[in-house]
C-alpha cells in the first residue's frame, strides 16, 4: 500500500499521506513517496495547485524520531547530517514548489509536519486540530527553523521553547499559523473551494506572484536563517550531555512517556 496517496482532480492536485497506523509519522518511506508525489503534480501541466492532506485520525503526528544507523564505515555526525538534510530538503519542497501549495489540517500537525504546514503557501484547519512543536521535549531540535518567519518571534518562541503540542486551531489562526478554521465535516470540500478559486485565475500571474512574495522573505535573509538553523539542529543531535543519555537509555528500554517522567521528576525547578 503506497504511503503516499495521489490524485488529481480538475486542476488540483491532492497528495494524501497514507500511514494512518501511525499517525502518518513520515518515516524514510513516506519521505521519497512524498518527493515523487510532489514532482509528478508539478511536471504536470493540468495541475494549477497542490492540496496535501491525512488520512486517517490526523494529518501528521510528526517525522519519524528513528533514523536508522550509520553503516559501519561512516561516521554518526555525517550520517545524522545527511539525513536531517533530506528531511529539510522535503519540507522546503513546498516552499519551493512553483506551483501554489495549500494544508488540509485535521487531528494532530506536529513537529517538522507542522513546519510542512507552515512552509505551505495556505493551511485550511478542522476544528479540533492540535498544533506544537515537542522537539525539546525529546532533546531534539528544529528541522526546519521556518516558525519565525510565520507567526513572529514572540509566539515563535512560545511554541518551540515550552515544546506544547496543543495549539488549538483557533489558537493557530490567531498568531498566523493558518488561514482559516472549518468543521471537520466542511474541511475537505472547503479546501478544494479554496484550491479552485486559486486555479481559476491566471496560472502565470499566480505563480510569479508566489515567487514574488517569497523573494522578498528570503531577501530579508530567510534562506540563509534556515541553513544556520539546520547546522544547530544537528549539533543538538550529535551532542551528548549527562541528561541526554538517562533520557535516551530510558526511552530505549522503558518508552517516551517513562523518559519523558523522568525528566519532569529529575530537572531542577527554582522557585523565585
Amino acid at each position: 500500500m503506497s504511503t503516499v496517496e495521489y490524485s488529481v482532480n480538475g486542476s488540483v492536485a491532492e497528495l494524501r499521506l497514507n500511514r494512518p497506523e501511525k499517525l502518518n509519522a513520515i518515516n524514510g518511506e513516506m519521505l521519497l513517496a512524498l518527493g515523487a508525489a510532489l514532482s509528478r503534480a508539478e511536471q504536470d501541466d493540468v495541475v494549477r495547485v497542490i492540496v496535501i492532506s491525512g488520512n486517517g485520525k490526523a494529518f501528521s503526528a510528526g517525522f519519524d524520531m528513528d533514523m536508522g544507523e550509520p553503516a559501519s564505515d561512516q561516521d554518526r555526525t555525517d550520517f545524522l547530517r545527511q539525513e536531517l538534510r533530506k528531511d529539510y530538503d522535503l519540507i522546503m519542497r513546498f516552499w519551493d514548489c512553483p506551483k501554489p501549495t495549500i494544508a488540509s489540517v485535521h487531528g494532530y500537525c506536529l513537529g517538522s509536519s507542522m513546519e510542512i504546514a507552515a512552509v505551505c503557501d495556505l493551511t485550511v484547519a478542522a476544528v479540533g486540530s492540535r498544533f506544537g512543536a515537542p522537539e525539546v521535549c525529546y532533546g531534539s531540535g528544529i528541522v526546519c527553523l521556518i516558525l519565525p518567519w510565520i507567526v513572529g518571534l514572540k509566539n515563535a518562541k512560545d511554541m518551540l521553547l515550552t515544546g506544547t503540542k496543543d495549539i488549538s486551531a483557533e489558537r493557530a489562526l490567531q498568531i498566523g499559523l493558518v488561514n482559516r478554521v472549518v468543521a471537520a465535516n466542511d474541511l475537505q470540500q472547503e479546501t478544494i473551494n479554496l484550491a479552485d478559486a486559486i486555479a481559476a485565475n491566471d496560472s502565470l500571474a499566480v505563480q510569479q506572484t508566489k515567487q514574488a512574495i517569497n523573494r522578498s522573505w528570503e531577501t530579508a535573509g530567510m534562506r540563509k536563517a534556515l541553513e544556520e538553523a539546520l547546522e544547530t539542529d544537528i549539533t543538538i543531535e550529535t551532542t551528548e550531555s549527562a541528561e541526554s543519555i538517562t533520557f535516551n537509555k530510558i526511552l530505549k528500554k522503558d518508552g517516551l512517556k517513562a523518559a519523558l517522567a523522568w525528566r519532569a521528576t529529575n530537572s531542577s525547578v527554582t522557585t523565585i
